[in-house]
């Protein structure tokens, strides 16, 4: 697989997984921007910024979308009482379609020819970034590196 100077969207969280998949990328030759979503986690933003920086990220978008995750996703849950098994608010299933709408947006915006994830085949969060991605942009196709490498 060559990126040949392609410009791919990296959901990246500074993680192992997704720092190994920035220079994965970066080594394939595609033109690596990557965003991470402000939602209100703990979280120091100019150090995950440093590190994509550093690993070869052309530059890094992160937008503060706390105000519209709480209007417009956990107030909806908590009145909907969108629990898992009677025990917990599903916080991470209610962030990705914000996340994925804002990063879509952010590709869009930038011209890219892909985006991309460093979600592994252990659960949901493939299904729900590549669905989320097509159904808003299917001309901006999905590289999968824990399943297409």
């Amino acid at each position: 697989m060559s990126g040949a100077g392609k410009k791919v969207v990296l959901a990246y969280s500074g993680g192992l997984d997704t720092s190994t998949i920035l220079v994965w990328l970066v080594e394939q030759g595609y033109q690596v921007i990557t965003f991470l979503a402000n939602i209100g986690q703990e979280e120091d933003f100019e150090a995950v910024r440093a590190k994509a920086l550093k690993f070869g990220s052309q530059k890094m978008e992160i937008p503060d979308l706390r105000r519209e995750f709480v209007e417009s996703f956990i107030w909806p849950g908590i009145m909907g009482n969108v629990m898992y098994e009677d025990r917990y608010l599903m916080g991470t299933a209610l962030a990705r379609p914000l996340i994925i709408k804002a990063m879509m947006e952010f590709a869009i915006r930038e011209n890219a020819h892909y985006v991309t994830h460093g979600a592994t085949g252990k659960g949901n969060d493939q299904i729900r970034f590549e669905l989320g991605a097509y159904s808003l942009c299917p001309t901006i196709k999905v590289i999968s590196p824990w399943r297409n490498a």
